[in-house]
């Protein structure tokens, strides 16, 4: 999409999705013809189209805390451009990172599981991308999300969570007593140590037992991050036991609920926001909602003692995914390299290279992505190897592709040189 603008007292300027081929093939046509040198261009993913674009709200000196009640309000009403200008106001009267991320995971969890998943966990990448890539980028990263806020389904409005079980009465009925259960463990913080006892409750099959463990998690002086952390872990122990019987798509319905729940761990870790707790709630609904994907339940890999030579395992691990369908050798592959003792990171490289030669998709990084996040934050530990383990089958069940993304990008590289693409006989 290409849009013409004139500022005042200047030549038209022609703003442009830089990313768009339709949109640099007219920028061509409209270059060969103007002849007078009338026109300038500007990607709009440029500093000036977001001067120019990006907006704060009229004339307010209103305060942190009424912007972002002002925030969840325009989202509330499904207003994408006045969420658009609250954010550039907020950015513009000086809030932090943890502020801007209070801000906006208040208002992704004011409504349950919103776009199953996505806005939060777009959110969460792009805090993280901030991180990276600097906060001066702040105005056009963080107003890229307005439109999906606005636009997201809700899952008030969805029968999967209202029937046959009604999800959104519980979590409600959970939310009225939340404060309470923060306070009652507020004197026990930093001692609680039962996250192995709550997994196998966010496991259960009564959706009510679930919220109510949660709130007796945070009685017991467990903190949002350490609930969140447990959740996570529970998400992708729903794909390190996935069973190959069932359909395909099914493995991102998984998938889904583990970057939505490590989003929401990994936010926790950043901002101790009180209404982001409610993701919790929400991801565990989720995984509870999942759990058909686990019955039969494939059973998490047996290590076979001591591996002699562990390397040799990341030597097969290539020409292993060279064939379909090798989910379960991945994941027995991953838990026996680990339980030998050898160093994590050569496995995390050996994934990353054969994530690389693949036609990845969203999804595929997405998984590595999260699961490399979370055994990070659990190195050492068995989950953590199931953590890698659900990485592994992931990406065994879509691989291998044509992989010709890398014939792609050797022609590139090649041309990028210099070098003769065809040589003649």
């Amino acid at each position: 999409m290409a849009t013409t603008l004139r500022l005042p007292k200047t030549r038209p300027i022609i703003l442009y999705d830089g990313l768009c081929g339709l949109c640099n093939r007219f920028n061509q046509f409209v270059l060969k013809r103007d002849r007078k040198d009338l026109f300038r261009f500007a990607p709009l993913q440029s500093s000036f189209a977001s001067g120019v674009l990006i907006r704060p709200l009229p004339d307010t000196t209103a305060d942190l805390t009424t912007l972002k009640r002002w925030f969840r309000q325009f989202i509330e009403v499904r207003d994408a451009e006045g969420a658009e200008r609250c954010v550039v106001s907020a950015v513009r009267a000086g809030a932090d990172h943890r502020q801007m991320a209070d801000m906006l995971f208040a208002a992704a969890t004011d409504h349950r599981y919103i776009q199953i998943g996505h806005v939060l966990d777009f959110t969460n990448k792009a805090l993280e991308a901030l991180d990276l890539g600097g906060w001066e980028l702040a105005e056009p990263v963080l107003t890229s999300l307005a439109l999906n806020y606005a636009n997201a389904d809700r899952m008030e409005e969805s029968n999967a969570w209202r029937h046959p079980v009604d999800l959104i009465a519980i979590l409600e009925r959970a939310f009225e007593v939340l404060p309470a259960a923060l306070e009652a463990g507020r004197g026990q913080r930093g001692t609680w140590a039962g996250r192995d006892a709550l997994v196998p409750v966010v496991f259960g099959e009564d959706a009510a037992v679930i919220a109510e463990g949660l709130l007796a998690a945070l009685r017991e002086g467990g903190t949002a991050e350490e609930l969140g952390g447990a959740v996570a872990y529970a998400a992708a122990l729903r794909i390190a036991r996935f069973h190959t019987r069932n359909e395909f798509s099914d493995w991102d319905t998984a998938l889904h609920t583990f970057t939505f729940a490590n989003a929401v761990h990994q936010g926790l870790r950043r901002t101790g926001s009180p209404e982001l707790l409610r993701g919790v709630f929400d991801a565990a609904m989720s995984v509870y909602l999942d759990r058909f994907l686990n019955v039969p339940a494939a059973p998490l890999p047996e290590v076979e003692g001591m591996v002699k030579n562990p390397e040799g395992l990341l030597q097969e691990l290539p020409a292993l995914l060279d064939r379909q369908q090798q989910v379960n050798e991945a994941g027995a592959l991953v838990a026996n390299y680990l339980h030998s003792g050898s160093d994590p990171d050569r496995l995390l490289a050996a994934l990353g290279h054969v994530l690389l030669r693949e036609d990845r998709e969203f999804h595929t990084i997405q998984t590595m992505e999260v699961a490399f996040r979370q055994h990070a934050l659990l190195r050492g530990t068995p989950a953590g190897v199931h953590a890698l383990v659900a990485a592994a089958r992931y990406l065994a069940a879509h691989a291998p592709t044509v992989r010709s993304q890398v014939q792609t990008y050797q022609i590139a590289r090649r041309l990028s040189r210099g070098e003769r693409l065809f040589e003649e006989s």
